[in-house]
């Protein structure tokens, strides 16, 4: 059932977030010393039953030159640079088998899945730790770290991500003239982060995008993962203004106020996970051309391959063949 707004007052929503006076500068300082780490990205062939796609195991630097493993696939035979779909997984999940998710490659790109440090185990494996400590936190990593935005779980997840763009661009078979960034839900996050921070992404796709209006969510909803955050909060009860600075420096609608790639959202009005008025947040302060999919009737999974669908029409129309 409606469990937000109604659709109505969902189209006009404003989030009320305060962003830390030193955003910009927190984040120009945060990916720089990513950058300062020269590890070459090592990529290596995966022998697979597949015929039509080739698969190659990617390693390359996150946060503080980690190693972090992706998936590289591309269609069979291509002998040029493709236009680029790098991929952010939601949470609990990490890069998965290298015999999944053959959609970007058989629809023509080149598809670039970043592996997610320190989860994938909840739903799709992964294979990158996360070697930062933690401190006290609930079970899940939304509140690792949470004390310090520089200690902050998401800082490092969202270098890795822009990591991986950089990476991307330096692949052969990758147009670094056309890459764009998707993800579902955590990594719809993920990927509204990466159109702010890298100008060269050509394109968003964020479907149902998770970490957007943080302090609402967190009030609006008794569901994991936020309900992460509000369980710390009932423990710790001293710390509400440390945690909500932190998670400032990660909500997608600070970076949807400096995003201006072409973009696609969706939202679900019946998405308990992450509630619609979080979504209409960001899309509501996009800075460029943002369309929006409205899925009445569905939860967290929001329109399925429906939405798959139409993002691969819109990325074949925003970054051409």
């Amino acid at each position: 059932m409606h469990t937000d707004l109604p659709e109505e007052q969902l189209r006009d929503y404003r989030s009320g977030l305060r962003e830390p006076a030193d955003f910009d500068q927190f984040w120009a300082d945060t990916l720089a010393d990513a950058r300062a780490c020269d590890v070459p990205v090592a990529v290596t062939p995966v022998t697979s039953p597949l015929s039509t796609v080739e698969v190659s195991d990617v390693t390359l630097p996150g946060f503080a030159g980690q190693p972090v493993r992706a998936w590289l696939r591309r269609p069979a035979g291509a002998d040029r640079p493709l236009p680029t779909v790098v991929q952010y997984v939601g949470y609990g999940g990490g890069r998965g088998h290298p015999l999944e998710n053959l959609l970007w490659a058989s629809a023509g790109f080149a598809h670039l899945q970043l592996d997610t440090r320190g989860q994938g185990s909840g739903w799709s494996r992964g294979d990158t730790p996360d070697p930062a400590a933690a401190g006290p936190e609930v079970p899940g990593v939304v509140t690792r770290g949470i004390d310090d935005p520089r200690r902050y779980y998401y800082r490092r997840l969202y270098t890795d991500a822009v990591r991986a763009v950089d990476a991307a661009c330096d692949l052969p078979m990758v147009d670094p003239d056309r890459i764009a960034v998707l993800g579902q839900s955590q990594g719809g996050g993920m990927a509204l982060a990466v159109a702010a921070l890298v100008p060269r992404v050509r394109a968003l796709v964020s479907h149902v995008p998770f970490l957007c209006d943080i302090p609402r969510a967190v009030l609006v909803t008794d569901a994991h993962p936020y309900r992460e955050i509000r369980d710390y909060l009932a423990v710790h009860r001293d710390r509400e203004e440390q945690v909500l600075h932190t998670v400032g420096y990660v909500d997608g609608v600070a970076f949807a106020r400096r995003a201006t790639a072409p973009a696609r959202f969706s939202v679900a009005l019946m998405d308990e996970i992450v509630p619609p008025s979080t979504v209409y947040a960001a899309v509501n302060e996009y800075r460029g051309r943002a369309e929006l999919s409205v899925w009445r009737y569905n939860g967290h999974e929001a329109g399925g391959i429906d939405d798959d669908a139409a993002a691969v029409e819109f990325l074949r129309r925003t970054l051409g063949g």
